[in-house]
């Protein structure tokens, strides 16, 4: 599917020649006309399969959610999306546990829960359709990052996808060559914490076959 719109990890709208494992949600994006004008409307970010009970759905129609296209999970979670829990239920899920289980919480964290979190933690307040200096990073020791969380690389100022022993570069046509991942330092995480912490708690990225990388990555 040829030159779609496609989310960054930084959050913000490119337009390119490839389609990545999921779509997504983030609401209505386009005006009357079809053109692109905004870069979210509402709070509910969403990742979805790209087939779903023979589904059809138009890329740029007015009134109604415009697709996006994502590499994977790790790219979908550090733009601020979760699961969808319709077409990816077990996923959404696992996801939902996960965080319940890092942040000790004493209830089931649902739905609205989790929609509330990552609003806050995806952007400080602006407008306009390219938001990327109004990403909310944090800082971390990279060791106790999980795999799937992308980080800021420090040398380049791009980022950097977190496996067990290696960091890997992304791109929109894949994960590139993995370099070591290096320990004892700080880094800037462009995951929000709340997804952070679902990975840490056990839910299981899918991840772009190019990720694959040597044993014990």
């Amino acid at each position: 599917m040829p030159h779609q719109n496609r989310v960054d990890p930084w959050g913000d709208l490119h337009a390119v020649s490839s389609r990545g494992l999921f779509t997504g949600n983030r609401g209505c994006l386009v005006d009357n006309g079809g053109q692109l004008v905004r870069h979210h409307k509402g709070p509910l970010w969403i990742t979805c399969r790209t087939e779903f009970r023979d589904w059809k759905h138009p890329l740029n129609a007015p009134r109604t959610w415009t697709p996006l296209f994502f590499l994977d999970d790790a790219v979908a979670l550090a733009a601020g999306h979760r699961p969808c829990g319709l077409c990816r239920r077990d996923d959404y899920e696992a996801f939902r546990d996960a965080v319940t289980l890092a942040t000790g919480s004493d209830r089931m964290v649902l739905a609205p829960d989790l929609n509330r979190r990552l609003t806050t933690e995806r952007h400080r307040s602006g407008r306009g359709l390219v938001r990327a200096r109004d990403r909310i990073l944090f800082t971390s020791d990279l060791d106790a990052l999980p795999t799937g969380t992308v980080i800021v690389d420090p040398a380049t100022h791009l980022p950097q996808m977190v496996t067990k022993n290696h960091l890997h570069p992304f791109g929109f046509e894949g994960w590139g060559s993995p370099s070591e991942r290096p320990r004892g330092v700080r880094v800037e995480v462009l995951t929000p914490r709340t997804s952070v912490a679902a990975l840490d708690g056990g839910f299981i990225p899918r991840l772009h076959p190019t990720a694959v990388g040597p044993v014990g990555w």
